[in-house]
């Protein structure tokens, strides 16, 4: 049976429209203070830092998808279905950062958070492994490509190590997870070059 074909720009282009609007629902969550000057700013600081801890997450997904999806050349059915998989989940996270803000950062919200990254990373780890599966079909998988892999498991790790953290620290669960966000900025950053391409080998 034939598998369907796509192509991965149009792959790209949805996906970019679903990000978008996660972001703009995280946007819409922010309320003005009821407070005047300074004590009103203070009073939502810790909503406007929760919120920027989502909207980075969901920017450095946005940019390692653009950098993952531009790996293949081809989107076949499971490519197709792990996307679907990660944008639902990510999806999901205006409503955990909402529930995050209404519980006051307590603990068991911030678990709650720290799973959605689980599924985040877990669903973005599938759509990695779908689109190397193709790359190794075509045989153009890189030692770039197993590299980075390895750097989604070990923040998968962190996320893990974070979720029951939250019970007893929930401010340092949440760095941990900004932690992860950070390391991500750059998708290859950390990533040892294979041998044959480092220049201090030539």
């Amino acid at each position: 049976m034939a598998h369907h074909i796509a192509s991965p720009a149009r792959l790209e282009a949805f996906s970019d429209g679903v990000i978008a609007v996660i972001i703009t629902i995280m946007v819409l969550e922010l309320k003005v203070p009821h407070q005047d000057g300074f004590a009103g700013l203070y009073a939502v600081l810790p909503t406007l830092l929760v919120y920027a801890l989502s909207f980075a997450v969901t920017g450095i997904y946005w940019i390692n998808h653009h950098h993952l999806v531009h790996r293949t050349e081809e989107a076949d059915s499971l490519i197709l279905y792990a996307n679907l998989a990660f944008l639902f989940s990510l999806s999901l996270l205006p409503f955990f950062t909402s529930y995050v803000l209404e519980k006051r950062m307590d603990s068991f919200s911030v678990a709650i958070y720290a799973a959605s990254m689980i599924a985040n990373g877990f669903t973005f780890m599938g759509l990695r492994m779908a689109i190397a599966r193709r790359l190794r079909q075509a045989g153009t998988l890189e030692h770039e490509d197993t590299a980075v892999e390895r750097k989604h498991w070990m923040s998968l790790l962190v996320y893990f190590i974070a979720m029951p953290m939250a019970f007893y620290h929930p401010h340092l669960a949440l760095s941990m997870i900004a932690l992860v966000t950070v390391i991500w900025i750059t998708p290859t950053a950390g990533v040892k070059p294979h041998p044959e391409n480092d220049p201090r080998y030539e």
